[in-house]
């Protein structure tokens, strides 16, 4: 009798699943297409494809190939959409950076990944600069020059640019897929329960699948328009620079959120899909309503980060943008759960309909589960929206781990679970809802903040005897830190002092807006309360 399960593997059926083959598929496909449009400037997927090859074999010329790290710090330009494609081609893993993070954050990011070299826009050649002289074993920086920054002239802080790189390149040499799907593709830094920020190890094939799940997702049809509010730094733009290409779309960069410029873009390219935080829609909101002739935007909105808040849905829904809410981690390639929009709800008020969309959802199909679940026990909690679990992923689009922190590792897959810390009930209809966050983690305008990483900046202040850091509502940021503070005996300090210690040392997005000064509420052990700090943040007179 045949055995059927015997059969053994043809390369004929089988090749490592990589977004690296969207590439040269939207070349042949569409060559001509455009792939990317930045201010005057245009390129087609064949002339992509072809400088995406020549970075691959310039980098492999340079003897960065398999598991070595390349990190980029820039806004969303070009050769941000290129680097998605030409680093993991030579086998490389891509780092990209924050744009926002302080010097010494660059620095300890370099030096944790052992990163080979490293490209940098001139926005950021002086906070760059600055970083290397720390390090020991800096890596090879290469200069990007965009032809649409306008700040001061930066003086070049790379041993060459970017285009002198690709010229070494050929885009007749070949690459080949790598030979493990579950080969890191990229590694991106999260801020967690600890101070320093924990490298997350993404690999080829969840990457793979978490585009093509972010198309289905979406219904994204052939040949979007895709306008890069998102920054591609941020969980690799949550996948959508291999997304787009896989769809033979077309790239919209724009190195930053200028609100006007933005609704400009809409209307002069016919943008159909753009990602954001709840903040970036509420800015586009603002400058419609200053125009006195309104733009029918007819564009598919996807936001993150958080709730996206019954006002801005019907402000926004009568302009033109068609809300989907997403939710995700780093740890799991950004969007992993989807707020799916059931037909019936288009005719509940806009208030009842707000508080539909504002739920976390359902798993995406490229997450094998998604559940509600007591971390105790790990038995799924019942569909009453009362009794609270923690919302945990297990599938494909899930992280190899973090970079050399097998304990942070361990925890986070902890009995074949991957634990997001966040806490939720599950309603009814199954859709998970989260109710608070188990980790110290603040989320405003849709960047991770660890309070214990400001802490650790306030606690180098001598004045400070003991500092916590809670999140505090904001209504234009969602969230914003919040410092409490107790003063050594025989010192004073003002909270401005403090403000500018931290936006020394910080990332401006993560500086405290509020100090308070008080003594910090311990239990017997010693242990900061911070549940009684955040009902103190939420108090009317805590400015």
């Amino acid at each position: 009798m045949t055995d059927i399960m015997a059969m053994p593997f043809h390369d004929a059926h089988y090749t490592s699943l990589s977004p690296l083959t969207f590439l040269p598929r939207a070349a042949a496909t569409y060559p001509d297409r455009l792939s990317i449009v930045h201010g005057a400037a245009s390129w087609t997927w064949r002339q992509t494809h072809e400088r995406c090859l020549k970075l691959a074999s310039a980098l492999r010329r340079r003897g960065i190939g398999r598991g070595d790290i390349v990190a980029v710090i820039a806004p969303n330009i070009p050769a941000m959409v290129e680097v998605h494609f030409g680093v993991p081609m030579a086998g490389a893993v891509l780092n990209t950076l924050n744009t926002r993070l302080k010097t010494e954050e660059i620095a300890f990011q370099l030096a944790h990944s052992e990163a080979r070299l490293l490209l940098v826009d001139r926005e950021y050649s002086e906070t760059v600069a600055a970083a290397v002289t720390t390090m020991v074993s800096p890596p090879l920086i290469v200069d990007i020059d965009d032809t649409l920054y306008q700040g001061t002239a930066a003086t070049p802080v790379g041993a060459l640019n970017y285009d002198t790189l690709l010229a070494e390149g050929s885009a007749d040499a070949s690459w080949s897929l790598p030979p493990d799907e579950r080969d890191p593709i990229a590694l991106n830094y999260t801020s967690g329960t600890t101070g320093d920020p924990k490298g997350v190890v993404t690999h080829h094939r969840g990457a793979h699948l978490n585009a093509l799940a972010q198309i289905i997702t979406w219904s994204m049809p052939q040949n979007p328009v895709y306008l890069w509010t998102l920054p591609m730094f941020h969980c690799n733009g949550w996948c959508f620079p291999w997304a787009v290409a896989a769809q033979g779309g077309t790239n919209i960069c724009l190195r930053r959120v200028d609100p006007s410029l933005v609704i400009d873009l809409i209307a002069t390219h016919g943008v159909s899909h753009m990602c954001g935080a709840p903040i970036v829609y509420s800015m586009l909101i603002e400058e419609m309503a200053k125009r006195d002739e309104p733009i029918a935007l007819q564009v598919q909105a996807m936001v993150a980060g958080a709730a996206p808040p019954s006002a801005m849905i019907a402000a926004g829904e009568q302009l033109g943008l068609d809300f989907t809410h997403v939710y995700g981690l780093t740890e799991v390639y950004g969007p992993a759960a989807v707020c799916v929009k059931q037909p019936e709800w288009a005719y509940q008020p806009v208030e009842d309909r707000a508080r539909l969309m504002a739920r976390q959802g359902m798993a995406m199909i490229s997450q094998e589960a998604m559940a509600v679940l007591d971390p105790e026990t790990l038995q799924p909690v019942p569909a009453d929206g009362c009794t609270v679990g923690e919302i945990m992923f297990r599938g494909n689009a899930t992280m190899n781990g973090y970079l050399g922190n097998p304990d942070a590792t361990a925890a986070a897959f902890a009995n074949g679970w991957f634990h997001t810390g966040d806490l939720a009930v599950l309603d009814p209809d199954g859709y998970a809802r989260i109710t608070d966050r188990s980790k110290d983690v603040i989320i405003s305008g849709g960047e991770n903040i660890s309070s214990l990483e400001v802490e650790d900046v306030l606690h180098r202040h001598p004045a400070v005897l003991h500092a916590a850091v809670v999140a505090k509502s904001h209504e234009h940021w969602g969230e914003v830190p919040c410092a409490f503070i107790e003063i050594r005996e025989g010192q004073q300090v003002a909270a401005d002092d403090l403000k500018t210690f931290c936006q020394a040392h910080l990332a401006g997005f993560k500086v405290p807006k509020s100090y308070i000064f008080r003594s910090l509420p311990k239990t017997s052990t010693g242990k900061v309360q911070k549940d009684v700090l955040r009902q103190a943040a939420r108090a009317p007179d805590c400015a």
